[in-house]
């Protein structure tokens, strides 16, 4: 495993009576891709900036590569950060552009000469030094400033949505080239999204955070598949979200129907919550599943059917690769595997507080 590069510890931020971020404590290893991903408003960004020196915490300290760097200003810390206004200079061209911060450390002209074209090439623009700003499409300006970010060598790349205002396509483009430059450079990134699919697409870790609060760390794969709590499988791609009663170990009563599961060591007759993704919800002939059900409607996603069914009082998601008209009769299936059950919190101000398992 890489060692540990960045080590956030017991980090609070207020602005006036506002607390963005509640002893927030998160380690970051090299060579890492980790994505702070969560809604407006929930920390991510604040903590992006701590890191990089932009914003001071009111409590905490931040630890890079076992150095206490809190009251470093951002020029002193060997990181570089992308935001999402690419914030290139138009009376510049491409070649200034990147050159930028190697004049500033009054680096060789024939080094400089070389890292430019070596930056351009590594995100495919070679050619383009004597270019202007206003020349390029959204996606090459932010190619550029990536560019500009890589040729200082840093150890850390911080990237604070940078492709927010791109279309899906160019969206889509980045997402491998910034995978593809991780793996070229060998440098940890730290990136701030919104972006469910964007997080689940590039992330070596996801960090899933609201109010604050970290909500659950993992791999995109335990994100998805073993969210910690209702926020987080609602938020991580569709779900069918739905509170339930826990019988006993692997038996789970949903809608008044009890229901096989694997899940284990919630008591008995305890209150839940149950997960189960679209895409795990089998249609069968009615009187073959667990409930019977109406197809209220039908959208035709490309690769698969969105369908809503209405069985139990509840309107179900489902994904599938079948059609089934509006107004026709199904039963629905599910795998005891594919029931997630998680502890219900308490009370409103739980659910944002990070739940261990």
């Amino acid at each position: 495993m890489d060692k540990k590069l960045i080590d956030l510890k017991n980090i609070t931020k207020s602005y006036g009576d506002s607390v963005v971020l509640d002893n927030l404590n998160l380690y970051i290893r090299e060579n890492e891709f980790l994505t702070l991903l969560g809604p407006s408003g929930c920390g991510k960004t604040t903590t992006l900036r701590i890191i990089g020196g932009f914003e001071q915490p009111d409590s905490g300290q931040v630890i890079f590569d076992g150095a206490d760097i809190t009251a470093l200003p951002p020029n002193q810390r060997q990181l570089n950060t992308v935001f999402q206004k690419y914030s290139l200079f138009p009376h510049m061209n491409i070649a200034d552009n990147i050159a930028f911060g190697l004049k500033i450390r009054k680096k060789s002209k024939q080094y400089i000469e070389d890292k430019i074209r070596y930056a351009l090439k590594l995100v495919n623009l070679d050619g383009f030094e004597k270019r202007s700003v206003d020349s390029l499409s959204g996606g090459q300006q932010q190619r550029i400033a990536i560019a500009r970010a890589i040729v200082n060598e840093p150890k850390v790349l911080l990237l604070d949505e940078p492709l927010g205002a791109l279309d899906l396509k160019l969206r889509q483009d980045m997402q491998y080239e910034l995978i593809r430059l991780k793996e070229e450079l060998g440098i940890t990134f730290v990136y701030v999204t919104h972006d469910q699919e964007e997080a689940l697409t590039m992330s070596d870790t996801i960090v899933v955070m609201n109010q604050g609060y970290i909500q659950q760390i993992g791999t995109p794969e335990d994100i998805y598949n073993e969210p910690k709590n209702a926020f987080v499988a609602d938020f991580i791609g569709d779900s069918n979200l739905i509170g339930g009663i826990m019988i006993e170990d692997r038996l789970v009563e949903l809608l008044g129907v009890k229901l096989p599961c694997v899940d284990e060591g919630f008591g008995k007759n305890k209150a839940v919550d149950v997960v189960i993704r679209p895409e795990d919800v089998e249609l069968t002939a009615p009187g073959q599943g667990f409930l019977d059900g109406q197809v209220t409607s039908l959208i035709f996603k490309g690769v698969h059917w969105e369908i809503d069914v209405m069985a139990g009082g509840f309107e179900w998601l489902v994904h599938t690769t079948q059609m089934h008209e509006v107004g026709s009769q199904v039963g629905l299936r599910v795998d005891p595997f594919n029931i997630q059950i998680m502890r219900k919190p308490e009370n409103s101000a739980e659910k944002a507080v990070e739940m261990d398992e």
